[in-house]
């Protein structure tokens, strides 16, 4: 067989040797993966749009004066990016049914599906998956956790790409769902019955699981034979099995009974608290009252509830099958080969879901999470919301997950005939769309502002449109308890008017108002009550960027412009200081670079940008880059910023040839 490299030259196999001792010197115990082979188009789409949405009138349902539900149609990246805006911080449960990526065509990555012979099919997940899961990151509390389904396809890859993202410190656990009780007879090797859900806190210190409502089973467990004024009880052993006989003393009862327990036995009852136990009727002698004493535990005195188990099984959270008859039973068809039970979503949202939380699924696909929402909250009496995010792939989210929350909301019949009761619940559509972003920034806040009415409803989960003129608009809740106050344009015409209609709302208000500067004279708002107020559209624009920053990859091309400019001034002009400069910029985007590569947050925690001299000193630490190159970077970013200040002194032209030679072996050492 041929040797790949013997065709190699000296050169080349010295940037290859240069490469690959890079890459160790970066590997970490964890996932690595060609996040830029093929960027995804729908991220790069954020560079020059603004992603925003559009509410589908004539889609509405409302049953209720609860709060609304959210669908999205549209691509979940784009969703995440708005709800980034409007949600921030509030979800309390996230459950996504993510592409298993099987290669079977059920993983589409910029229009194609990827099949099983693609070579980079898992770098194209990972990379689809983290971008996703970063942004859902930001959306959930502090006490929130997020619930992933997966198979073998990705499952431990998805565990080191989570542990990455919400820390691994964070990990709750791995549930195995038991999704068939048959045994595929024809497998070439094992009959797969499971699949998983692994389960991440975004701060586990935080996180407070719900225990399961008690079984009919378990309480029967419970009796009252001796008909004990404090309630149904059961009984448990004093006596060891097995043990150590040392210690051992003697109990004498009144009703003859003898009995010589070994110390340390559970329940560990001493001489004293046993003679206090049988005083107290909490001694049980066995129905003909001669038998070694057992002590009574009180039904009352338990845990009202039980903690979960690992193994989810098919009777207690459903099937694939379960499943499949479900959405039959609703769409008279079936959609789906792998679609997940309501109990099972059921049965996730429980452990964590307060009884007014709120849970995200953004693949949400037939809209399994909102029936569970809905049919839980019927169940308990809750007044959990839900939002849903799916494409409209096929037409899936107009004639699948849309109708079937509509039938589950207001009632169907079945094949048979028969009429299913609706469970009740509101629900709005909406569809992401675009403003275009240009030059001209004063026109695209103008756009923006015009264009983000659905966002600031969402957000406030205000819908019902009271007012409207050309340069506002006021909107109520369900309940008329609170009000959505938007003010448009710059102009300041009816602005007083707007003032007016505020003067008459008692209730809490939500205000927005246009402003170029981000700033707003609270003065004018002298005599009106109960408000909070928010300039627009700054504080959408700043959340837009701050995502971009991280997500949208750094133009190789416009660092190599700028180094093809750095090449000719040095060696075809002898221009050391204009050389400095160009070299510089050059520098400061590929350390910005090679730290975007390595998945490491550009952006301070105010979510401005973070200054290169601390991204070198992190790339060290984490022995991403050499000590070697830190000390040349920390050097010629010096000799670059001496050259902007025209301090010609601190350097001569062959220091500048040694910079852009240290930049180029950055490039070899990265695959640039």
């Amino acid at each position: 067989m041929p040797n790949k490299y013997q065709n190699l030259s000296k050169e080349e196999l010295l940037k290859l040797v240069e490469k690959q001792d890079a890459e160790l010197a970066s590997k970490k115990y964890g996932l690595v993966w060609d996040a830029e082979r093929e960027p995804e188009q729908v991220v790069l789409d954020c560079e020059n749009n603004l992603p925003v949405l559009k509410r589908m009138k004539g889609k509405e349902i409302r049953t209720t004066d609860h709060e609304d539900n959210i669908l999205i149609e549209g691509d979940n990246y784009h969703a995440l990016t708005v709800l980034n805006y409007t949600h921030k911080e509030k979800i309390d449960v996230i459950y996504i049914d993510p592409p298993y990526n099987t290669g079977n065509k059920d993983f589409i990555y910029n229009d194609h599906y990827v099949e099983k012979e693609d070579g980079y099919r898992h770098s194209k997940w990972l990379n689809f998956m983290e971008k996703r899961l970063s942004l859902a990151k930001e959306l959930l509390k502090e006490t929130g956790v997020i619930f992933i389904s997966i198979d073998d396809n990705e499952q431990s890859q998805l565990k080191l790409l989570c542990d990455n993202i919400f820390g691994g410190d964070n990990f709750i656990g791995t549930l195995i769902w038991n999704k068939k009780n048959v045994v595929q007879n024809d497998a070439r090797f094992f009959s797969t019955n499971h699949e998983y859900v692994h389960c991440y806190g975004k701060n586990i210190n935080s996180v407070i699981f719900n225990l399961l409502p008690r079984t009919d089973e378990l309480n029967s467990r419970y009796n009252n034979p001796d008909n004990d004024p404090r309630g149904v009880w059961t009984s448990v052993a004093l006596q060891a099995k097995s043990g150590s006989a040392k210690n051992i003393y003697e109990i004498s009862f009144s009703n003859g009974v003898k009995w010589a327990p070994v110390k340390g036995t559970f329940p560990r009852l001493n001489r004293a608290s046993l003679v206090k136990a049988y005083e107290e009727g909490r001694l049980w002698f066995g129905k003909n009252g001669k038998n070694v004493p057992r002590l009574k535990k009180y039904l009352s005195e338990v845990k009202q509830g039980i903690i979960s188990n690992t193994i989810l099984l098919p009777d207690d959270v459903g099937s694939t099958q379960l499943a499949k008859e479900t959405i039959k039973r609703i769409l008279s068809e079936n959609i789906f080969e792998t679609p997940k039970p309501v109990e099972l979503i059921k049965r996730l949202m429980r452990l964590n879901s307060e009884e007014d939380g709120v849970i995200l699924d953004f693949m949400a696909g037939s809209g399994t999470t909102g029936h569970a929402v809905l049919d839980l909250n019927k169940e308990d009496g809750g007044n959990r919301k839900f939002i849903l995010c799916t494409n409209n792939e096929n037409s899936i989210c107009e004639k699948v997950t849309y109708p079937r929350l509509e039938k589950v909301i207001n009632g169907y019949k079945n094949p048979k005939g028969e009429k299913v009761e609706g469970l009740g619940g509101n629900l709005q559509y909406f569809r992401t769309d675009f403003v275009r972003k240009t030059e001209n920034k004063d026109q695209v806040r103008l756009s923006l502002t015009g264009k983000c009415t659905e966002m600031l409803c969402v957000r406030e989960n205000i819908f019902n449109l009271e007012k409207e003129s050309e340069n506002y608009k006021i909107f109520s809740s369900n309940k008329k308890d609170r009000f959505l106050c938007i003010y448009f344009n710059f102009m300041e015409n009816e602005i007083p008017e707007f003032l007016g209609e505020l003067k008459k709302i008692k209730k809490r208000k939500a205000i927005y108002m246009f402003s170029v500067d981000s700033e707003i004279d609270k003065s004018i708002f002298k005599g009106i009550n109960n408000f909070s107020i928010e300039a627009i559209p700054e504080g959408i624009l700043e959340e837009y960027r701050k995502l971009n920053k991280i997500n949208i990859p750094i133009d190789k091309d416009s660092i190599y412009l700028d180094f093809d400019k750095a090449k000719k001034v040095i060696f075809e002009k002898d221009e050391k200081n204009d050389g400095a400069i160009f070299l510089r910029i050059v520098l400061e985007k590929t350390i910005q670079k090679i730290a975007q590569i390595k998945g490491v947050n550009l952006l301070k925690a105010s979510g401005k940008g973070e200054k290169v001299a601390i991204l070198n000193d992190y790339l060290k630490n984490q022995k991403i880059i050499s000590k070697v190159d830190w000390e040349e970077n920390k050097t010629y970013l010096a000799i670059g910023n001496h050259a902007a200040h025209g301090e010609y002194k601190e350097y001569d032209l062959d220091k500048v040839k040694n910079f852009y030679k240290h930049i180029q072996s950055l490039f070899n050492k990265f695959n640039f």
